[in-house]
């Protein structure tokens, strides 16, 4: 593998060990990346303030996150792409129609809005504002997530706007709303023209649906192990699991370090 120029990784269940931890020789080799000038990057459905403790351990280059619907570089944001405001509020009284009941996150340029009343017992999203979305919003979503009985449901809200992308996550009822033009792939092609490089030169990491996109058009596409099947079918190597700390031998083994 020649002219590799950025590492891209999703977090959980990829970078991550299953218990959230990040292990001292994972630490070990992005320290190196860094030592011998090798950019890198994370890629997550997580919201920035419930990526910040991995961040301030990896110290990535580059953050994606929400969903590929931002990008941040040393607390910049350097890209985004969201919903206007009046399909922001549409999405969320359809969500909250169902039920008040509904659990519901909002990510603005102002931080997650949540309507939860144990915000400071969450270890993710602590620094969330609580909102009950009782009046409409002032400032536009980049994210939405709800959730919701059943992917049948999300889907008929999804499909209510002709500019929303429904995005489901792998073990769990709860769905992700984004604008259909945004998605990690097209936060990293944006990514890779600010950094005047081919999406050949990337090699990226992931395990879950919403990481397909990118390993089938990153230069390198890489699943962990313990990946579902459809990243497994489209990975062009499958390397050690998460919690065998397979991103950190593959970039090992690859000798990238010259």
């Amino acid at each position: 593998m020649k002219n590799i120029k950025l590492i891209i990784t999703d977090l959980d269940l990829t970078v991550l060990h299953t218990n959230k931890s990040i292990s001292d020789y994972t630490q070990n080799v992005f320290a190196k990346c860094s030592e011998y000038g090798i950019r890198t990057a994370i890629a997550t459905a997580r919201y920035q303030i419930g990526a910040e403790n991995f961040i301030n351990i990896l110290k990535p280059n580059y953050e994606i996150t929400t969903d590929g619907t931002m990008i941040h570089c040393n607390g910049e944001l350097i890209y985004g792409c969201g919903f206007d405001l009046v399909t922001t509020n549409l999405i969320i009284n359809e969500i909250m129609s169902i039920g008040t009941e509904q659990e519901l996150t909002v990510a603005t340029k102002l931080g997650v809005l949540w309507n939860s009343h144990h915000i400071t017992e969450s270890p993710i999203l602590f620094k969330a504002i609580y909102n009950d979305y009782s009046k409409p919003l002032d400032n536009s979503a980049y994210k939405i997530v709800a959730e919701l009985p059943n992917k049948e449901t999300a889907l008929k809200i999804a499909n209510k706007f002709s500019d929303c992308r429904l995005i489901c996550y792998r073990g769990e009822n709860i769905y992700g709303f984004i604008n259909k033009n945004a998605g990690k792939v097209q936060a990293i092609k944006s990514l890779a023209k600010y950094l005047d490089i081919e999406l050949s030169n990337i090699i990226a990491f992931g395990d879950d649906l919403n990481d397909v996109e990118m390993l089938e058009q990153c230069g390198y596409g890489i699943a962990v192990s313990n990946a579902v099947n459809e990243v497994l079918d489209v990975a062009d190597y499958v390397t050690d699991s998460n919690d065998e700390d397979g991103v950190a031998k593959f970039i090992e083994r690859n000798n990238f370090f010259g």
